[in-house]
């Protein structure tokens, strides 16, 4: 976790790779763990190699993994920022060229309350990686910060 402040408006970022097996129960323990140290500064962006809808599945992965992680998401008063902010478009953070599948298992996540520092997401394609960029786009007082994920 990268802690520290811009403008003077704080700010902990945590950025998270977890494996293809056992992807849910990994940032399910994680999130517990870092329970008391998740506020409206959090962001936990990264490849989480599980999506957080139904609509974002391959077949094998189980609806119910999908909505326990969604359910440990919600005990712990996160939010998908990205499903949140509004879009133009349904956009894809990983593509299997194998499978010719795309699916959304890279997120950002954070409390409720950070939403009203959020400015604007987007996907930005990478040719050089199976997996595209988010970046996020802050409010913070006259500046407006942007992060990038992955």
């Amino acid at each position: 976790m990268v802690k520290g402040s811009m403008q003077q408006e704080e700010i902990a970022i945590l950025n998270i790779y977890a494996l293809n097996t056992g992807a849910s129960r990994f940032i399910k323990q994680i999130l517990r763990d870092l329970q008391r140290d998740l506020d409206s500064h959090t962001i936990i962006m990264g490849d989480f190699n599980t999506p957080l809808s139904i609509l974002d599945r391959s077949m094998r992965q189980k609806i119910k993994d999908i909505q326990d992680f969604n359910s440990a998401i919600d005990q712990a008063d996160l939010i998908d920022i990205y499903r949140t902010l509004p879009t133009k478009s349904t956009e894809y953070t990983f593509f299997s060229a194998p499978c010719c599948t795309y699916f959304k298992i890279d997120h950002m996540i954070g409390k409720k309350t950070l939403l009203s520092k959020c400015k604007r997401m987007e996907t930005i394609t990478n040719s050089l990686s199976d997996h595209s960029a988010i970046k996020l786009q802050l409010r913070i007082k006259n500046l407006t910060a942007q992060l990038h994920g992955n």
